[in-house]
């Protein structure tokens, strides 16, 4: 079939191209939070978004597969119900791949962390910009679908694709319509980490207060089917067989009945916390990603471990689906990328996500401006004209610029026709009073450099690293 493009974010692929806990880490631009937590131990009349996908042969379906192109940890991922692959980032985009090629989902003013395909034609995305988006076939541009008043951390499809509920730090779960009706609140109080719609249309809400709540009316008062001490960050709800898995931050992955809350299974390893979940109903295997770097693989017919294997040299997993045919474990990290793992071979392979941030990287070996520079700036800005995609602008030749004009990148709209002109003194200025204060409204996340040497130090460097001469 011929396909429209959505013609408003697409771009040539680029060549070569816990929750409070964990995921918050990155979420700041701050390796350090990150590392806080870690040692501790998320066609014709309705066709596909993009070209189908070509049949795999079977050599195929048994390799290591990577998808590459963003140009910030990937932090959300989804499987159509054609097979295709959707990637949300922290470099503020989402990306839908045919093959490895991908197209560049646009709209967000902040990470993309939550994916949800409506059909094999629609994609709803939310983000650290508290926004709602839904991205249809031929349309030229993304429908806002509603806001938040905090971070969005999970999206779930109802059963008969009637509306679509999103999860926030706002301490509301969010009932949008995907046709006629109105969207609706559901006021919790604490923070919700996920969520997940039952055939009834009841709402299931993993807190993090540590519950798991179930609303069977927006408005009537909910069931607590779980209670345990630590925040809860992921949820997992099979209707047809009747029980719910979560994973929290102490590190507990466990089975309980869906409607009575009984226990079914503890699979709770010595590792914490459990940052994602994915399940594939017909195969019954579940995968659990830790902030340690591993993938556990339960087999849920037999309520036995399938498989266990470190998934990430350093870091977490955050994100996981599992291929249409269940042949394949997509996983994400901090890396750039998406990796798929056969699951025929899983726990043959070595470690293959690299968890390589610059921010993670020993200070000893860096001089202090650097080491302001990596913490900082480097998970949202490059040095070099060409490092790909990022959250923030590059900062090559930063000096003497003036703010909002670098070409190609998508700027808040607050900079539109800015006076400042970045140099020593309008640069120290913006980590002096913080972002939030120097330019209000902008996408730069809220961060300060409260000590005046560590500021000078983070200047001198930037203008080395950048190409100017002191």
């Amino acid at each position: 079939m011929a396909l429209r493009p959505l013609s408003c974010a697409l771009r040539q692929p680029l060549s070569g191209g816990m929750a409070e806990v964990g995921r918050a880490a990155l979420l700041s631009g701050l390796g350090l939070l990150w590392l806080g937590a870690a040692a501790m131990a998320q066609d014709n009349g309705g066709g596909t978004l993009t070209l189908p996908l070509p049949e795999a042969t079977a050599q195929e379906a048994a390799e290591f597969t990577t998808l590459k192109g963003h140009g910030g940890p990937v932090m959300a991922l989804d499987v159509s119900p054609s097979g295709q692959v959707a990637t949300g980032s922290f470099d503020n985009a989402a990306a839908l791949w045919t093959g490895r090629a991908p197209q560049w989902l646009e709209a967000h003013e902040a990470a993309v962390t939550a994916l949800a395909f409506v059909d094999a034609g629609r994609l709803a995305t939310a983000g650290d910009d508290f926004a709602l988006y839904l991205w249809q076939e031929g349309e030229a541009k993304a429908a806002p679908i509603g806001q938040h008043l905090g971070k969005v951390r999970a999206l779930a499809v109802a059963p008969d694709q009637r509306f679509l509920a999103s999860a926030s730090w706002d301490g509301e779960i969010g009932l949008w319509p995907l046709g006629e009706g109105e969207a609706r609140k559901i006021k919790v109080g604490s923070g919700i980490n996920d969520v997940a719609i039952g055939t009834d249309g009841a709402v299931y809400a993993a807190t993090m207060a540590g519950e798991i709540l179930i609303f069977d009316q927006p408005d009537s008062p909910p069931q607590r089917l779980v209670q345990q001490g630590f925040g809860i960050n992921q949820l997992i709800y099979d209707p047809a067989e009747k029980w719910i898995a979560y994973g929290a931050v102490d590190g507990a992955t466990r089975v309980v009945h869906s409607e009575t809350g009984a226990a079914i299974a503890d699979f709770t390893l010595d590792r914490r916390p459990v940052l994602a979940m994915a399940h594939h109903s017909d195969s019954g295997l579940l995968a659990v990603g830790d902030g340690q770097g591993y993938i556990m693989v339960v087999d849920t017919k037999a309520w036995r471990i399938h498989s266990d294997f470190r998934a990430s040299r350093q870091g977490p997993v955050w994100a996981l689906a599992f291929s249409l045919d269940g042949q394949t474990i997509w996983a994400a990290g901090l890396d750039d990328v998406a990796y798929g793992w056969p699951v025929a071979v899983i726990g043959e392979l070595e470690a293959e996500m690299a968890g390589n941030r610059s921010f993670l990287r020993d200070p000893e070996t860096m001089s202090n401006g650097e080491r302001q520079f990596m913490r900082k700036c480097s998970i949202c800005h490059a040095l070099t004209p060409d490092e790909g995609r990022k959250a923030g602008p590059s900062l090559h030749q930063v000096f003497g610029r003036k703010a909002g004009t670098l070409a190609g990148y998508r700027y808040s709209e607050i900079l539109d026709g800015s006076d400042i002109i970045w140099d020593e003194k309008t640069i120290d200025a913006l980590f002096d009073l913080g972002p939030d204060h120097y330019i209000p409204g902008s996408k730069m996340p809220m961060q300060r450099i409260t000590d005046p040497q560590d500021r000078l130090d983070l200047i001198a460097f930037m203008k080395r690293a950048t190409k100017v001469e002191n």
